[in-house]
């Protein structure tokens, strides 16, 4: 691919915006929650996780946010100063609103999570809680598209992309749907088109592009080749549809379409694998690995992640992810630059 345009001189890798949380995991797999005795407590929300995943890689995450003024909040914010993520952009609302709180059953397979977004603290990040000069710092700004459902949050990231294009950071779109947040797919379709305007790379899976392509399907289906293609020739440089333990379909601009690597582990969880691969692919592309080997190692974090019991804390180190791919005979590509 056309190499992407990253400020290498930049002293943060990624700037991630969006929601950080709290995750309570069964203590016991594969039981209802009456069954269960007990919760492990992790943060979570994806932004965060990508951003941890970053930090456990070795790359310099920042990250843009609101917290509630609680001890939940301060639990978040304390994890992720203990991963030395840039807390620059963390605001912590002290209006009323909370810290949004996941709680879930471990199982492999349609787990029930329970979420509790009533009021959420990460929805409360205004515009005028932006810098840009705090986004110049950055060499990539990865935006989730859960920020766009509401605002002043929907404002607050809006504004963050335009500031990174003026000052050219790259802008990764997370579409990241959760059907919860929004009022109705059609509100939730228009938002993330006008994000995808202003991005340089777009993720997310099958099921999300159907959301994204919902005000363009008046006359049948847009399958999702038809919605990175048109992505293409819009604004973009890269998509990247994500299909679970399929694998993901890479698209780029005058190059033909492949389908990324696959790693078969056994699965405890379903969730974190698509933070765990952002993250990587990210890491993978800043420090000048080949598209190919990118998507490889995110893959790859992606399936190390899935086989733990939590998001954040079952992402790998880079030893970590290095080991797992050579277990797995994984062959880097001649034209990686490392």
């Amino acid at each position: 691919m056309t190499a992407l345009a990253i400020q290498s001189q930049r002293e943060l890798d990624v700037i991630c915006l969006g929601r950080a949380g709290v995750d309570l995991y069964a203590q016991q797999a594969e039981q209802s929650f009456n069954q269960v005795s007990g919760f492990n407590k992790f943060v979570g929300g994806s932004p965060a996780n990508i951003a941890t995943t970053l930090a456990k890689l070795g790359a310099k995450a920042g990250f843009i946010g609101c917290v509630s003024k609680d001890g939940l909040g301060d639990y978040v914010r304390d994890y992720l100063a203990s991963q030395n993520i840039d807390l620059t952009g963390l605001c912590t609302d002290a209006s009323g609103t909370r810290t949004s709180l996941a709680v879930t059953q471990m199982q492999p397979n349609d787990p029930e999570v329970v979420l509790y977004r009533n009021n959420a603290a990460d929805l409360a990040l205004t515009p005028q809680q932006i810098s840009a000069d705090y986004i110049k710092r950055s060499k990539v700004i990865l935006i989730s598209g859960t920020a766009l459902c509401a605002s002043p949050s929907r404002e607050a990231a809006l504004l963050a992309m335009k500031l990174a294009k003026q000052h050219n950071t790259l802008v990764v779109l997370d579409i990241d749907y959760r059907a919860y947040s929004w009022t109705d797919i059609e509100t939730a379709s228009l938002y993330y088109q006008i994000a995808a305007g202003l991005s340089d790379i777009v993720i997310g899976n099958t099921e999300e592009f159907d959301v994204f392509a919902a005000i363009n399907a008046a006359n049948g289906k847009v399958s999702c080749e038809q919605q990175a293609q048109q992505l293409l020739k819009d604004s973009c440089q890269l998509v990247i549809v994500k299909a679970g333990a399929e694998g993901s379909i890479i698209y780029q601009a005058d190059h033909a379409p492949f389908k990324g690597s696959v790693f078969q582990v056994d699965a405890k969880k379903p969730f974190g694998a698509g933070d765990a691969f952002a993250g990587t692919l990210l890491f993978g592309l800043i420090n000048d690995y080949s598209l190919k080997d990118a998507v490889a190692m995110g893959a790859a974090s992606a399936a190390i992640n899935v086989a733990g019991t939590s998001c954040t804390k079952a992402s790998p180190s880079f030893e970590q992810l290095m080991h797992f791919m050579n277990e797995q005979n994984y062959q880097f590509s001649h034209d990686s630059n490392r």
